[in-house]
């Protein structure tokens, strides 16, 4: 079971500081789990530009100039942050029963672990 999901709220705690222009201690949200490469892509976070090429499509409109976009960044390079006390944490997972229609079922469920000093 994956520790970080999408749509989780995530906070980088490697790299740069913001004054040299880095992206440790920002916030954001996960867009995206490249689950094969171990990355994930987080929202204002890691931003590249890529200049793109020219040309024309089918209509006769001109398309290609510079784009900026979110890259992706090592799943080890982030935390969880913990929605009560909005620091960075770590997960646990533990095993809930569940009964959904009658049926009585066994889950493992995410939850975060207590935090203490910042990560």
């Amino acid at each position: 079971m994956a520790n970080i999901k999408k749509g989780d709220l995530v906070q980088v705690i490697t790299g740069a500081k913001p004054e040299r222009g880095g992206y440790r201690g920002k916030q954001g949200k996960v867009l995206e789990v490249i689950a094969e490469q171990n990355r994930v892509i987080v929202e204002g976070v890691n931003f590249v530009t890529k200049h793109n090429r020219v040309g024309q499509t089918q209509r006769g409109t001109k398309t290609g100039g510079i784009e900026t976009f979110e890259a992706p960044i090592h799943i080890s390079n982030v935390a969880i942050v913990d929605p009560s006390s909005k620091k960075p944490t770590r997960v646990g997972h533990r095993v809930e029963e569940q009964i959904k229609d009658g049926v009585k079922r066994t889950v493992r469920v995410r939850y975060a672990k207590k935090s203490g000093k910042d990560l």
